[in-house]
């Protein structure tokens, strides 16, 4: 069965995707990245993934202090990305709290950044992101580089990377699309664990992916359709949320 992993994007202090509930119901939800978290673990995710959108775009964590209150309120890992482009970073998400890091300009950038992360915490520790557009590997400023997917990641593999978080780029140039010949291309050729990023947009979607898991593709980040309640029990989660006052014991602002 596959991991899901709600994304959570922080920008500005705030959640950038807001969920939709039904009619009469929106007071439930909000732009507070730690109440989204506290709702998608109220509604049984094992695992988050967060993005700090604002340490993408500036190199450098800005919204610590939001990661370590997402952290504190739910009792599951937190998985955390963005900006994360030197060790005092990576450190600093680690010593608020954060179960894994995810980089990527970096790895592509300062390889020995990569050998450092794994040696001070292990490969479990650490994924490595990676984009593709047009077969090519996609760089830092969205250009292609004279790399494939795969070839990257074995060298990434040779420095003791165990896991993938992998996302293909479509025609467009700008949205993330779910080609499963390129995942399980990824995933065959390197032998290692591959988180997919994006590309999922339904239930249907979710099984195609789960075909893939015998060739190492064990889980998925999904954030707008989880938002927008493309899956069926959503419904009956809306229609609870709408009622409920106390927000459970999962539930610790």
């Amino acid at each position: 069965m596959l991991l899901i992993f709600p994304s959570i994007e922080i920008q500005k202090g705030q959640c950038v995707h807001l969920v939709h509930g039904d009619p009469g119901s929106e007071n439930v939800y909000s732009i507070d990245a730690v109440r989204m978290a506290v709702l998608w673990r109220g509604e049984n995710a094992k695992t988050l993934h967060v993005v700090d959108l604002d340490g993408v775009q500036e190199g450098t964590v800005r919204n610590k202090d939001i990661l370590k209150r997402i952290v504190e309120a739910v009792d599951i890992p937190v998985q955390v990305g963005g900006g994360l482009r030197s060790f005092e970073d990576v450190r600093s998400v680690f010593e608020l709290g954060a179960f894994r890091v995810v980089v990527r300009t970096a790895a592509v950038e300062h390889p020995e950044l990569v050998q450092k992360i794994i040696h001070e915490y292990g490969a479990r520790k650490l994924a490595i992101a990676i984009e593709a557009s047009n077969g090519r590997l996609r760089g830092g400023e969205k250009n292609e580089l004279d790399s494939t997917p795969v070839a990257f990641a074995l060298e990434m593999k040779k420095l003791g990377v165990s896991r993938l978080l992998f996302s293909v780029i479509g025609p467009d140039g700008t949205n993330k699309i779910l080609d499963t010949e390129a995942i399980k291309e990824l995933a065959i050729g390197t032998g290692l664990r591959i988180t997919v990023q994006g590309g999922v947009r339904d239930f249907q979607d979710l099984l195609k992916l789960q075909e893939l898991e015998r060739f190492g593709v064990d889980s998925v980040v999904i954030g707008k359709p989880l938002y927008e309640n493309r899956f069926p029990c959503q419904r009956l989660w809306r229609l609870n949320e709408r009622d409920l006052k106390d927000m459970g014991p999962t539930r610790r602002f």
